[in-house]
């Protein structure tokens, strides 16, 4: 790996994905046109159609959450009422762990006529608001069963709390690899080089293990609060929002590895590559 030269560094040449095409230096680095003129390309038509689905899809994905929450799971609380308080977490899970982790995932891609730099601060500020949202919902999982009366709730015993810990745990290192990387000045070019697929595999793993995980809480949930076999229009209302889940999730997935929609470096982030002057 340490053979790789400066013109091999996928993760200043592209976006986010391990198969990245390497840049040349005798690119001509203060010709725009032919990086601006991507946007006439018929395929990514079809991605700013799919793009914007996706984002409708998660925040209707959002809203049915809330609504659901507010119409037949009684509302939110606070530790003085534990039943209520544990309704923040699917709803802050939803938002972090779910949507702002698909939207960090797309932004390279979303935006693509933006600086490398900056969509590289964008995906870290996106992914840290996911993670302080994910963390008040841990929170108050844990003290909807802590605080249970008459008697505490037993935490970590399903399926569903192990995988979900098992996606916050995988997100959270990835914060902290791809932080230390690729924002951290001085990281060797082989390494990054060497870390770029794994941060790209499992970055797209534990969102997918997210939604897995937020499949199996509803269902448990529903199950709790004992929404079936009736299928009442609280069911009814769980199920489309894991149906939701599931399509947000694919459209997410289906973006982010289309090599067709890979996006293209600009002359700025050859400027940066080759160290010539902007």
């Amino acid at each position: 790996m340490n053979s790789h030269s400066s013109e091999d560094v996928d993760e200043y040449a592209s976006d986010n994905d391990a198969s990245s095409v390497p840049l040349l230096r005798d690119e001509n680095v203060f010709d725009k046109k032919p990086a601006r003129k991507m946007d006439a390309e018929p395929s990514l038509s079809n991605f700013k159609v799919l793009y914007v689905l996706t984002q409708l899809c998660g925040l209707t994905m959002i809203a049915l959450v809330g609504s659901w929450i507010g119409a037949h799971m009684g509302g939110l609380g606070g530790t003085d009422n534990p039943s209520l308080e544990f309704n923040w977490h699917p709803l802050l899970m939803t938002i972090g762990l779910i949507f702002l982790y698909g939207n960090s995932i797309l932004v390279y891609r979303g935006f693509r006529n933006m600086r490398k730099k900056t969509l590289k601060l964008a995906h870290a500020s996106i992914h840290m608001g996911a993670f302080i949202l994910t963390v008040i919902a841990l929170k108050t999982v844990f003290d909807s069963h802590n605080l249970a009366k008459p008697d505490p709730i037993p935490n970590m015993y399903s399926l569903h709390s192990w995988l979900g810990l098992s996606a916050v745990i995988i997100f959270s290192m990835q914060y902290v690899a791809g932080f230390v990387a690729f924002l951290v000045p001085g990281m060797k070019e082989s390494f990054k080089i060497a870390l770029m697929p794994l941060h790209v595999y499992f970055g797209l793993f534990g969102f997918v293990l997210a939604i897995a995980s937020a499949l199996m809480g509803l269902t448990e949930k529903a199950i709790f609060a004992k929404l079936y076999p009736e299928l009442l229009s609280s069911g009814a209302m769980a199920n489309m929002c894991g149906v939701l889940f599931v399509v947000f999730g694919g459209l997410v997935v289906y973006l982010a590895t289309e090599s067709t929609y890979k996006r293209k470096p600009l002359p700025e982030d050859t400027v940066l590559l080759t160290g010539a002057s902007n």
